[in-house]
């Protein structure tokens, strides 16, 4: 028998729930010092004077300069802020009642499915893996099942929640804290997108930890059946994950279209101009959409990740020893990575000030290299000391012998493949290089070559990403298996805080410049915001290919877990139920995006209609000297992404069920392997493409603004306005 592992148990069950208040309480921290800036005016400050800070010393605000009223300019933001919260609450809860009653009913039929596999016996059964030995009953195991099915879920949709809430708590203030320059935003942004990401990541990793320890008062030394009903955690995660993320994406993007099409295209009028009657709809889908929707993806796939590793690990030589610490090092390699994200988090935040615009990308990038860094070392430190020197991994009906540095090595690719695919996207993303720069050039020539760039930008952009999940796969399954799969997928996601700080931070600044537009600031500050945005929409393409990527490994590790259970020893595609599978598989991702973007546009389409008759039968409307019916915009995004959620989520759900029902576990291997390999393909091209597009229009309202700018300081009689109607007639082709 191998030498146990160095940490005790006693230290592994303090390690994990103290890593996971540790994130918790810095995420309340940085909540804390967010709430420091005030969104109501400074009694004070009745003559508009700049409070006073530290040694007597005065902050600058923009305002002072340009003769703005500091009081009016807080209260409009305040007033914004309110109503871009209130929409974004009410979506969510609208979109919670019809996501509660799928959970309910799903959560019957897996207890139902689960419990009929043994007639719903009561009594205990030989294990299915663990010969010789009883397992609980079957009843048991669909309860618990069950039971975690609905924790995942409601976690799920909590982080989602809070994510919302908490970026529409910070938009308004990172719009104030712009009057100061462009390094206090930068921190006001990051900081709220850090009470996010450590949020979830610690809250997801308390409550699997608890679930594993109650779950474990009643099976005792029935690890087997203990994990197996724990991997209920990831489907419950996963499920509200797809629901948040298509009904968030319908809305956001139905309001995106329909505010910038009549606005910027038809009436030339600046992005998140107050006249706009989309336009408060519009930041709300940011929140939905980009923050609660994103927040429930990566925690879907984080949790996905880590009960796949579990169950692979219940039946090694881990679960079959009793072995507590090694079982657990999926949690541990998660506890190290929240403390890895804190370090690295102090560096954005307090060891280095942004002081000009070029710096918000690097500053943002280092974020990426720093956490891989750290969390490499935790890595290795968490598998020499939770792991013994050598152990057996299962392996499809065998036993293969492994070495605690090759699980090293697996975490530690899916780690580095991750920082690969992010700085790609970066790279394919940014309009600070070529391809962006190449599709920005392109329009000059008319919609049609922008659209033809920025489609062969994205379907480029997949070439790398695919050749590191590729290496990931190769490299950890010839090491360890589908455990290494899993743990590589995890290492993918260690760094998941970080990550999820910097993908919540784009809309957030996205809202911020919303919020400055709207409320009269200066056009100084509309261009402190605007980069950084430009930036935001470069971490939110990061983000989603980081929950790609992990996805991809995920489902495969998943995969494998299927294939062993059915008891199917090989997958051949020659055999023709497999390859009718695969072939209908590798459709089903191109149905699924049918079916979203047919209902993006059916709802942008009422939108367009409804932005429409509002300038044309509002007076006033155009002059700005009546308001618009911000209402009725946010109410045709609510019921669009509400009604059209629903086939999209079906079609998901229910194929499984169909095709192993109806045509056994073989097809529905095939269809599992052709979704995984072309689902993973349209998403990154997809992702990527609309980040392209998004910073191609920053880049040409950014170089169209400093010539503007530039004629206005030769010629007086220039006004700052002048070109404002070319340029967004010009920008036009990129929305």
């Amino acid at each position: 028998m191998a030498a146990p592992a160095f940490l005790p148990e006693l230290a592994t069950q303090v390690v994990v729930p103290v890593a996971a208040v540790v994130g918790i309480a810095f995420a309340v921290l940085q909540w804390v010092l967010v709430s420091k800036v005030k969104l109501s005016p400074d009694p004070r400050r009745g003559d508009g004077s700049s409070p006073k800070s530290g040694a007597g010393a005065s902050e600058y605000l923009i305002e002072e300069e340009e003769g703005l009223n500091e009081h009016n300019v807080v209260v409009k933001c305040a007033e914004i802020q309110n109503a871009i919260s209130e929409g974004a609450t009410s979506f969510l809860f609208t979109e919670y009642k019809y996501v509660g009653l799928f959970m309910g009913i799903f959560a019957v039929l897996i207890f139902l499915f689960l419990g009929s596999v043994e007639g719903f016996s009561t009594k205990s059964q030989p294990c299915h893996y663990s010969k010789g030995k009883t397992c609980k009953p079957a009843l048991a195991n669909a309860l618990f099942s069950t039971i975690a099915f609905v924790l995942g879920a409601v976690t799920s949709l909590v982080s989602g929640f809070l994510g919302m809430k908490i970026a529409t708590y910070a938009n308004a203030r990172t719009t104030l804290e712009a009057r100061k320059g462009v390094g206090k935003a930068f921190i006001t942004a990051f900081r709220s997108g850090s009470v996010m990401g450590f949020l979830l990541a610690a809250s997801g990793l308390f409550v699997l930890y608890i679930a594993i320890n109650l779950f474990g008062i009643y099976y005792g030394d029935d690890w087997e059946g203990l994990y197996e009903a724990i991997t209920g955690y990831g489907l419950g995660g996963s499920s509200m994950a797809l629901f948040g993320r298509v009904g968030g994406g319908i809305y956001t993007k139905a309001a995106d279209v329909g505010a910038d099409l009549v606005g910027k295209v038809e009436r030339n009028i600046p992005e998140d101009d107050p006249r706009n009657p989309a336009v408060i709809a519009d930041n709300v889908g940011d929140n939905v959409g980009d923050i609660a929707g994103m927040g429930s993806d990566l925690f879907g796939s984080y949790a996905e990740s880590s009960c796949a590793a579990l169950v692979v690990a219940s039946i090694s030589s881990f679960g079959i020893n009793h072995e507590f610490t090694p079982m657990l090092y999926p949690l541990l390699v998660s506890s190290v990575g929240i403390i890895a994200c804190l370090i690295t988090t102090l560096f954005a935040t307090d060891f280095f000030e942004i002081k000009a615009v070029d710096e918000i990308e690097p500053a943002l990038k280092k974020q990426l290299i720093i956490s891989t860094a750290v969390m490499t070392v935790g890595i290795a430190l968490v598998s020499w000391l939770g792991l013994p020197y050598t152990f057996t991994i299962f392996n499809f009906g065998a036993q293969k012998t492994v070495y605690n540095w090759q699980l090293f090595l697996c975490v530690a690719v899916g780690l580095w493949a991750g920082l690969v695919i992010g700085f790609v996207t970066e790279y394919y993303t940014s309009n600070a290089y070529s391809p962006v720069q190449d599709v920005a050039d392109s329009c000059r020539t008319g919609a049609a070559t922008n659209v033809i760039f920025g489609l062969a930008l994205g379907y480029k952009s997949v070439i790398i990403p695919i050749f590191a999940i590729a290496f990931s796969i190769f490299l950890s399954f010839s090491l360890a298996a589908m455990y290494g799969v899993a743990v590589a997928a995890l290492g993918m996601l260690s760094t998941i805080a970080t990550g999820l700080a910097i993908d919540a931070y784009g809309p957030i600044s996205d809202n911020a410049g919303g919020i400055a537009e709207m409320a009269g600031m200066s056009h100084r500050i509309r261009e402190r915001t605007d980069a950084l945005d430009a930036a935001g929409n470069t971490t939110a393409a990061i983000g989603k290919g980081f929950a790609i990527g992990s996805a991809a490994l995920v489902s495969l590790a998943l995969f494998g877990a299927f294939v062993s259970r059915a008891e199917i020893s090989t997958v051949d595609v020659l055999t023709p139920k497999v390859f009718i599978g695969l072939i209908v598989g590798a459709m089903l991702p191109y149905w699924f995006s049918a079916m979203t973007m047919k209902s993006v546009g059916s709802a942008a389409l009422k939108m367009v209609e409804e932005v429409r008759r509002q300038f044309n039968t509002i007076p006033g409307l155009m002059e700005g000297t009546t308001k618009p019916d911000y209402a009725t915009c946010v109410k045709i995004s609510t019921d669009a992404s509400i009604k059209e959620m629903i086939p999209p989520g079906a079609l998901v759900m229910l194929t499984p069920l169909i095709v192993g029902i109806l045509f056994g576990v073989e097809t529905l291997s095939g269809v599992l392997a052709g979704a995984l390999v072309s689902g993973v393909q349209i998403a990154i091209s997809a992702s990527n493409t609309g980040g392209a597009w998004d910073n191609a229009k920053k880049y040409i309202e950014v170089k169209t603004i400093a010539l503007t700018n530039q004629k206005v300081s030769s010629n007086p009689y220039l006004s700052h306005s002048t070109n404002f109607g070319s340029l967004h007639g010009f920008t036009g082709w990129c929305i």
